[in-house]
């Protein structure tokens, strides 16, 4: 039995359980000891987490930091009381962002806001950010689990987390270096990712829908003709066969993909000018962000190999193809731009890590202002 550390009848009274807190923080520390590397410098239960880099060889070593949260992703783990895979979701908004332009991770620190502390919650949780930093190569140095009784309801949570990576100046990836006639290879998603979830809640009415049935049992259920094409090509009901007989909502609770190690490796060999992590905004927002003024990317749409679970939700929401490249991945979670000379050697780079990765387009002059054009 684990020992009483401090005890408060009257905070314990107002919804908070102290020693729950402490139950959870042992539960983590296992999850936490996977992430550890050679820079950690300090144990959790600290004031603050101590990291201590390594700067040999570099110039002009510059931190970049990234911050962001789940959103509202999270409903579906409260619906389907799965709880430990958010937490790679949480680290890979943060360090795809980061890798952007080059640097390594470094460090991550995670916040949980919860209306009660059940440990058992709170270890899933944690197991998923642990597994998140181990694929990135980040050590998770320190978090915070704040119970908040009456500002959250007891079943449901907050997730949000921090990094901070390191990129040498010379080193960093700089957009301003893409050229015309550079070629945008495409880095396939593993689904959804972490962004779009409030429209992806209202099309399959998650609070209303069984979603341990199969994306085929949906389509039987509530959804469209099952021989309406596509936007991938394909039938409507060959694309809910694709998803198989995992249920829709462990579909949708795919977590996103972590690219660091393959954008670090292909560095080392490719020069990568420009990294775009496709996320809220979709195509239309986030590949021009890499893109200097006065070029274009130039989108070959029929290159562009579309997830079954996005044509569900376009079908089903009567998206059009516009609506769909402005708000989710649809099948892309980042996009490399690399000069032509160089597109085989990084593909090849790119297949060794196990990366399905494509050519998706090519850099231009800019088109009427514009900085993507899809065709």
């Amino acid at each position: 039995m684990m020992e009483k550390k401090s005890e408060s009848a009257a905070y314990a009274a107002a919804g908070v359980n102290i020693n729950a807190g402490y139950e959870a923080v042992e539960r983590m520390k296992k999850h936490i000891a996977r992430t550890n590397t050679p820079g950690v410098y300090s144990d959790i239960g600290g004031f603050g987490g101590l990291f201590a880099p390594d700067l040999s060889g570099m110039k002009k070593p510059l931190l970049v930091s990234g911050t962001d949260g789940v959103g509202t992703k999270l409903r579906l783990a409260f619906l389907m009381d799965k709880h430990d895979t958010i937490g790679i979701d949480c680290v890979a908004m943060c360090v795809n962002d980061v890798i952007c332009c080059g640097a390594k991770p470094l460090f991550f620190l995670d916040y949980i806001a919860c209306g009660k502390n059940y440990p058992e919650v709170i270890e899933q949780i944690v197991s998923g950010v642990a597994e998140g930093c181990v694929q990135s190569g980040a050590a998770l140095i320190g978090g915070e689990t704040a119970e908040m009784p009456g500002f959250y309801p007891e079943d449901e949570y907050d997730l949000a987390g921090y990094c901070t990576g390191l990129v040498d100046a010379e080193c960093m990836i700089d957009p301003q270096r893409v050229k015309e006639g550079d070629v945008i290879i495409a880095l396939p998603s593993s689904g959804v990712h972490s962004n779009g979830f409030s429209l992806v809640r209202k099309v399959f009415d998650v609070d209303e829908t069984d979603l341990h049935q199969t994306p085929s049992e949906w389509l039987h259920a509530c959804g469209p003709d099952e021989d309406t094409p596509v936007m991938s090509g394909r039938t409507l009901g060959e694309s809910a066969t694709l998803l198989g007989d995992q249920p829709l909502g462990e579909v949708l609770l795919t977590p996103t993909k972590i690219y660091v190690r393959s954008i670090q490796a292909l560095m080392e060999q490719v020069d990568v000018r420009g990294v775009s992590h496709i996320t809220g905004g979709g195509f239309y927002e986030n590949i021009p962000r890499a893109i200097p003024d006065g070029l274009c990317a130039f989108i070959d749409r029929k290159s562009v190999r579309i997830l079954p679970v996005f044509d569900l939700i376009a079908a089903k929401a009567d998206l059009s193809e516009k609506e769909m490249f402005s708000t989710f991945n649809c099948g892309v979670g980042m996009t490399v731009t690399v000069p032509q000379e160089q597109v085989d050697l990084a593909l090849q780079i790119l297949h060794r890590q196990g990366e399905k990765a494509y050519v998706i387009g090519k850099i231009g002059p800019a088109d009427q202002a514009q900085k993507i054009v899809i065709g």
